[in-house]
């Protein structure tokens, strides 16, 4: 948890965020996210960053700003140093930490991809280091049935099985059902919320994930704020730029914030790709998002196969090999994970189907197939998992769960203790397709 403000990260509240622990009797209000890059951009220009506007070379750098932007409401903005000492109190009682955009802890990939557009500030409740772990966001309409619901929890719990987070807005129906079947593994799980972070950090839910480290709840918009449909549409650029793949469950067509994020995603962001429900009733939503260009979700068998359809590499081609598929909310169904090695025979207890390593087991199979021949192109020398993770933008168990398959394939061998290579026998196989010259011996 953080509570100590960086004087940055101060100065940025005073001057962007409502404060709604107290009033702003004057009325002005704060700057908006673009005038706030505008200034900003201004400070860099003449090499002062936000927290020198805290010093008392505030009158010099004031003069140097003018006239890109009013000096009193500057002045007042930065005069309410009473209403955020009342907030911090209020966020303090609550668990609730901050962060800014000058803080290191900021999320890199938000910073990345939303570049000028990424929030000024962040509120958040839990483990903040979840933030930068990726995984699958999981996005759909609230309206859901229990099918749907029991669906979504089981993929919800295959992607925490395969130590992906599970990234969510925090919305009932789909979201919620995500994000419970994330944390009843357990797994780890983001939460962005448009409002009401106050509130949902006290929900008994999520207290004890929250203490346990496993969840984490996020909100670019101050935590006593109430709903808005703006907030909810624009939140959902935070889901998908924290995530490293998306599915959509279930979606309206031409409505709603689930279509509006997806489409945002297809037609103009393009932060990771969109998958979307591949089996029974897809609906009209659905469809046209795949007329958009959206995946139809390869139904992964086990947690190795889910992994490599969120991690391929841009070039993969992935499609499911059908249309609608036959549909029951059992489809996949993950237990509670207790340790490693009792993974598969819980799966197996519970009707999970594990299809061996020489098994064809369909499109995410040939996924793993192709994403093989890029570890294989990689291991030009011996490398650690943590290397190869670093190069794929995997976190280091990640790599290592798809190393050791390769392992167990007989692709790749360990090289050393933490070194994995090449395997002899695939070598020997490449030496005797192409001579030095590159032609067929």
């Amino acid at each position: 948890m953080m509570y100590e403000l960086s004087a940055n990260t101060k100065a940025i509240l005073l001057l962007t965020a409502p404060l709604l622990a107290g009033r702003n009797s004057r009325g002005e209000s704060p700057l908006s996210i673009k005038e706030y890059n505008q200034l900003a951009s201004r400070l860099r220009s003449i090499q002062h960053q936000p927290a020198d506007l805290l010093t008392q070379r505030i009158d010099e750098i004031l003069r140097e700003i003018q006239p890109f932007m009013a000096e009193d409401r500057i002045r007042h903005l930065l005069d309410r140093g009473f209403l955020l000492s009342q907030a911090v109190e209020r966020w303090h009682n609550r668990a609730i930490w901050v962060m800014s955009r000058a803080d290191t802890a900021y999320p890199q990939r938000l910073r990345n991809r939303l570049k000028e557009n990424a929030p000024p500030i962040l509120y958040g409740c839990g483990d903040a280091d979840i933030l930068g772990t990726g995984g699958l966001a999981v996005v759909g309409s609230r309206q859901a049935d229990g099918a749907l619901i029991e669906y979504t929890e089981a993929v919800g719990g295959l992607a925490a099985a395969a130590r992906q987070t599970v990234v969510s807005g925090g919305a009932k129906g789909i979201d919620q059902a995500a994000m419970r079947g994330a944390l009843a593994v357990p797994g780890k799980v983001i939460g962005v919320l448009p409002d009401g972070l106050d509130n949902t950090v006290l929900n008994r839910e999520f207290r004890k994930p929250l203490l346990d480290r496993w969840l984490v709840l996020i909100s670019p918009y101050d935590p006593g704020a109430s709903f808005n449909v703006g907030h909810a549409m624009q939140r959902n650029k935070l889901i998908y730029g924290l995530a490293d793949a998306s599915l959509v469950v279930n979606s309206d067509l031409d409505k709603g914030g689930t279509w509006a994020g997806a489409t945002e995603q297809l037609e103009k962001l393009n932060f990771v790709r969109v998958y979307v429900r591949s089996t029974g009733d897809i609906g009209e939503g659905l469809k046209a998002l795949r007329a958009k260009g959206a995946i139809p979700w390869p139904n992964p068998h086990d947690t190795a196969e889910l992994v490599a359809m969120l991690h391929a590499p841009p070039d993969v081609k992935l499609t499911s090999g059908q249309d609608e598929l036959p549909f029951t909310a059992c489809d996949v169904r993950v237990p509670r994970m207790s340790s490693d090695s009792n993974q598969r025979s819980n799966h197996e207890a519970v009707g999970l189907t594990i299809p061996s390593l020489d098994e064809d087991s369909g499109p995410a199979r040939e996924l793993f197939l192709k994403v093989r021949e890029v570890v294989l192109r990689l291991l030009t020398r011996p490398m650690s998992a943590s290397e190869v993770g670093a190069v794929l933008e995997l976190n280091a168990a990640q790599s290592a769960e798809w190393l050791e398959r390769l392992v167990a394939e007989g692709v790749l061998e360990r090289g050393g203790i933490e070194d994995y290579v090449v395997s002899s026998k695939v070598q020997q196989m490449s030496t005797l397709k192409v001579s030095p010259r590159g032609h067929p011996r």
